[in-house]
């Protein structure tokens, strides 16, 4: 099972603290809105994706698991 990170950006207000605890997925746009990769999260990773999704204040950041 591979898990994706997925903003909702009718929730996200663009506080950024995703992309600093999440840099090597997440960096900010021109107004403070993440991009995030669109790549599977490599397990070296789960944990701060886990913590970045966790420490959202609108909880606009999610981890999404696919079936293989």
């Amino acid at each position: 099972m591979s898990v994706h990170i997925r903003v909702n950006p009718i929730t996200c207000e663009a506080h950024g603290l995703c992309a600093e605890l999440l840099p090597e997925r997440i960096h900010l746009d021109d107004w403070g809105y993440p991009i995030v990769d669109g790549r599977p999260v490599p397990r070296e990773l789960m944990a701060h994706a886990r913590r970045a999704a966790e420490a959202c204040p609108t909880l606009a950041l999610l981890l999404e698991r696919e079936p293989r």
